[in-house]
């Protein structure tokens, strides 16, 4: 089953992750960049890179749970 849910972010939470963008390319690409630009790179981000990590965490859960099943079933005497 596939949702298309959006990643949702809360708004005290996108306002730090702006303002890292904009701490890493100050210093890191020594570029001051505004707000606007920062929104629209944390934008592109989470609609187009976050959907793999989020995946990625589904399955390495799944993997997990996977594996504490079978050590429980394991210990079937």
């Amino acid at each position: 089953m596939k949702n298309d849910h959006k990643i949702f972010i809360p708004n005290d939470r996108r306002k730090d992750m702006v303002a890292a963008i904009k701490i890493y390319f100050s210093q890191g690409e020594g570029e001051e960049i505004g707000d606007l630009r920062a929104t629209l790179i944390l934008d592109f981000v989470i609609e187009k890179l976050a959907p793999d990590f989020y995946n990625q965490g589904v399955r390495d859960s799944y993997q997990y749970m996977k594996d504490m099943l079978e050590d429980v079933l394991s210990i079937q005497k």
